[in-house]
């Protein structure tokens, strides 16, 4: 099983998400620290993390399963959202100022 350092676990994120906050990487990096990724890469442990806890915290998926919606139509609905989180996180800081600036 694969376990995966903080030290290296931050390493990635800073890499690969230039623009996550430090108070999340911090969060990240935790849950991911914490768990055994039996054959995942760093990416993919990362990626999976991201994923549900924005999901989970960040979107309306839960409401909707109270709702009665069904689990595959809630994850398609808020994914689109999830998805731009995660690339606004994707791009260098500079970028994300100036498309705040511009829009």
């Amino acid at each position: 099983m694969a376990k995966f350092s903080p030290d290296t676990i931050e390493k990635h994120l800073r890499r690969k998400h230039p623009s996550c906050p430090d108070f999340a990487i911090a969060f990240f990096v935790a849950e991911i620290a914490k768990k055994n990724w039996k054959g995942a890469s760093i990416g993919k442990a990362v990626g999976i993390t991201m994923q549900n806890v924005l999901r989970h915290t960040m979107t309306e998926y839960d409401q909707m399963l109270l709702a009665g919606v069904d689990r595959n139509e809630a994850r398609r609905r808020v994914q689109p959202k999830v998805n731009g989180m995660i690339a606004a996180w994707n791009r260098p800081a500079t970028q994300n100022i100036e498309q705040t600036s511009r829009g």
